[in-house]
């Protein structure tokens, strides 16, 4: 069998087709739900001029949460189970805040409370927190980064659909029975840019100590929790009004890049019609640099994503950054 090869980072650039959804919504006003609109500027097909567009999307600190309840789910499911906090064995949106046990004892170094943190909690680990106590904060930065999940001008539309509240009763006795409430609620269909990156290499790194405080062993286990969360969020994207407006994920094609030296995996926003030739391009300089450190995983659908996802989890570890003593002070080393 052949040895796993270290992944330090993974980016994942791609256009997903989502129709008739209302994944994430601004709120309500009256008898109408408003969707979330941004503005963002995009180059012209035709003219080749840069142009203003308002268009729906779903923000990134939603697909953020979706990527982090399904690797709560894993957690919780996995045998042995990986650990959890008491915040997140609730799924607390404070996390790690919500064990009193652990903010009680505090130790005196903020080195020593990440840890702490990292060998308590691997939601804490990977998603990232702020520990923050009185006048005192230990921040912890996430593993996991998302932009906003934006449609492409020229292929995505929002409307607005009547709807109409069953009454079950239309007798006399009462305001409500001889009335059906009337309101009005978004849908929006179209293609759709993401752009995540992994950083696989600080699974479990503290970043104060640069030191690893939990074992080889039990940082790959929660890289395969990563990756399979990773694959679970973009199979089902969880967001608001589910109940009756399931998302059709009619297409995902896009890049994964991975890189297995010390470097940033390669990215591109896919509002930019010629990204996947472009991160080929920015591939092929640095590894041109570094001795092909860079693969570059183009997938046309939702099956052939999930293949690129499989082979890393199942043929890929985590990199893992040494440091040692150097005459001159602490210089960093890496080891895979």
């Amino acid at each position: 069998m052949s040895e796993k090869q270290a992944v330090y980072s993974i980016s994942i650039c791609g256009r997903a087709i989502l129709d008739m959804h209302s994944l994430n919504n601004e709120g309500g006003e009256g008898n109408q739900i408003a969707t979330r609109m941004v503005n963002l500027v995009y180059k012209d097909k035709a003219s080749g001029e840069y142009k203003l567009a308002t268009v729906n999307a779903i923000s990134g600190d939603m697909f953020k949460h979706i990527q982090a309840e399904h690797l709560y789910l894993i957690a919780k499911g996995n045998l042995p189970k990986l650990p959890l906090c008491a915040g997140c064995q609730k799924f607390s949106a404070s996390r790690i805040l919500d064990d009193k046990k652990f903010m009680d004892e505090l130790p005196a170094k903020d080195s020593d409370v990440i840890d702490k943190l990292l060998k308590h909690c691997v939601l804490d680990d990977m998603e990232g927190n702020l520990i923050a106590k009185g006048a005192r904060s230990v921040p912890r930065k996430s593993v996991a980064e998302f932009g906003w999940v934006v449609g492409v001008p020229e292929y995505t539309t929002t409307e607005s659909y009547f709807h109409v509240r069953y009454a079950a009763e239309r007798g006399e006795r009462s305001e409500e029975a001889q009335q059906q409430a009337i309101f009005h609620r978004p849908a929006s269909s179209g293609v759709y840019a993401i752009v995540a990156n992994f950083e696989i290499s600080r699974i479990g790194f503290n970043d104060i100590s640069q030191q690893y405080p939990i074992s080889d062993e039990e940082r790959e286990k929660r890289y395969q929790a990563l990756m399979r969360s990773i694959l679970y969020t973009f199979i089902e994207p969880n967001g608001a009004m589910r109940g009756t407006q399931n998302p059709h994920i009619a297409g995902f094609e896009g890049v994964v890049t991975v890189t297995r030296e010390v470097m940033p995996a390669p990215a591109l926003s896919p509002l930019n019609e010629g990204y996947r030739m472009e991160i080929e391009r920015v591939a092929a300089a640095l590894n041109e640099l570094n001795g092909g450190a860079v693969v570059v995983h183009q997938f046309d659908s939702m099956s052939q994503f999930a293949d690129v996802m499989k082979d890393l989890l199942v043929n890929s570890k985590p990199y893992k950054l040494a440091w040692r003593e150097h005459p001159c002070g602490s210089s960093l080393n890496t080891s895979r």
